[in-house]
């Protein structure tokens, strides 16, 4: 392989350009996870209520598949970056698949609440809550649904480095690599404070039950931190390898 031949994108040399029949199943599953999240209908709004209700729901159904298509992305940029299909890396990938199908449930529950309760009531919430410590449960279950699939994303970026001689990995690729390792830890890490908060608030005063959702506005600050501070330093690595070649 000639790597000087290779398109770059974000500093890295892109040595998976064949599409595998892996990553074709992955992307199927992702799409059919994306169904589960659509509001379902008996038949098409026929009045303008029922197309009224059905936007109501928009919101949720958004912001579930921006959560969707974060992991799908991390998927499909490391096959697109390495080309990688041994077993353990087939292993990763259907079990991510797995751990989608299942997440996807928890995901619609929480964000048709969380957006009920940001929008005051206006978009529905689809899951009725008997109790606060129901409430908190459904969190810590999204929540270990969200780090199990940020850490599958780690597991295969860790495949990555280890074969880093074998891929002829320079210094700014190797660097990337690592950043995208720790924008997911990053992840975890909101998440397992999300099971932590959920763990220990109090029932009351009811406004307290947010928190465990609050917590993830912490990625609206360090992911970008993150993508930033490595980002600058990866691009610096590539420019100097260009200016070698």
């Amino acid at each position: 392989m000639n790597l000087s031949e290779l398109p770059v994108e974000g500093g890295v040399r892109q040595r998976g350009l064949q599409v595998t029949r892996l990553e074709t199943f992955v992307d199927a599953a992702f799409a059919f996870a994306v169904t589960l999240l659509v509001v379902s209908f008996d038949s098409m709004p026929s009045t303008f209520a029922e197309l009224h209700d059905a936007l109501r729901r928009l919101p949720a159904f958004l912001a579930g598949f921006a959560i969707l298509a974060l992991f799908w992305f991390s998927h499909h940029r490391f096959s697109r970056r390495f080309g990688l299909e041994d077993g353990f890396i087939v292993f990763l990938s259907l079990t991510l698949v797995a751990a989608t199908l299942f997440y996807v449930y928890p995901l619609r529950m929480v964000m048709s609440a969380a957006m009920s309760f940001f929008t005051g009531g206006w978009a529905p919430s689809e899951f009725a809550v008997q109790s606060m410590s129901e409430f908190r449960l459904i969190f810590v279950i999204y929540s270990m649904g969200f780090a199990v699939l940020s850490c599958l994303i780690v597991l295969l970026n860790l495949r990555a480095l280890s074969k880093a001689d074998t891929l002829q990995l320079d210094a700014a690729e190797r660097l990337a690599t690592r950043a995208e390792i720790v924008s997911h830890l990053i992840l975890i890490g909101c998440a397992a404070l999300s099971i932590l908060v959920a763990a220990l608030i109090p029932e009351q005063p009811d406004w307290l039950q947010a928190l465990p959702g609050l917590v993830y506005c912490l990625l609206g600050v360090l992911s970008p931190w993150s993508g930033i501070h490595y980002g600058l330093r990866v691009e610096k690595l590539a420019a100097a390898r260009e200016s070698r070649s």
